[in-house]
């Protein structure tokens, strides 16, 4: 058996596949389907499993522009700011980010013209938003 946690192990075989069965992921951790049951619902309550998604290739997505967006925001008005981007429709997660911008999301629009409105017009306009820099997806690779 593993010297890895078996909360730990679990959640890799999760992150690994989220659609795992309980029978599958208890062989892959080496524990039994009960024990994984009873982590996955500790997880799950204690907010460590905060949901479960799917990963997708944009490219393969037809009329759908997938962006990851580094916004600033100033700092006074920060708690406002969040509550607002996190209510956007377009904004499919949102991140805070010690890197180059204060906060990264994840915005998806049907195309390249919709992404631009959705950042001038949506995020844009958020008081206290200084500045959004969008990266547009091309391909998964992994």
């Amino acid at each position: 058996m593993s010297t890895t946690s078996t909360a730990d192990r679990i959640l890799e075989v999760l992150e690994q596949d989220a659609q795992a069965s309980y029978a599958e992921i208890a062989e892959r951790a080496e524990v039994s389907k009960p024990t994984v049951r009873k982590y996955i619902n500790q997880l799950e309550d204690d907010g460590v499993i905060v949901g479960y998604s799917a990963d997708v290739d944009p490219k393969k997505l037809s009329g759908k522009t997938i962006a990851l967006v580094g916004i600033e925001v100033d700092s006074e008005r920060y708690v406002e700011a969040t509550r607002e981007l996190k209510a956007l429709e377009s904004v499919e997660s949102l991140y805070t980010s010690s890197g180059d911008h204060m906060f990264m999301a994840e915005v998806h629009a049907a195309d390249g013209d919709e992404l631009g409105r959705t950042i001038s017009e949506e995020i844009g306009h958020i008081e206290g938003v200084t500045a959004a820099h969008p990266s547009v997806l091309q391909e998964r690779l992994k």
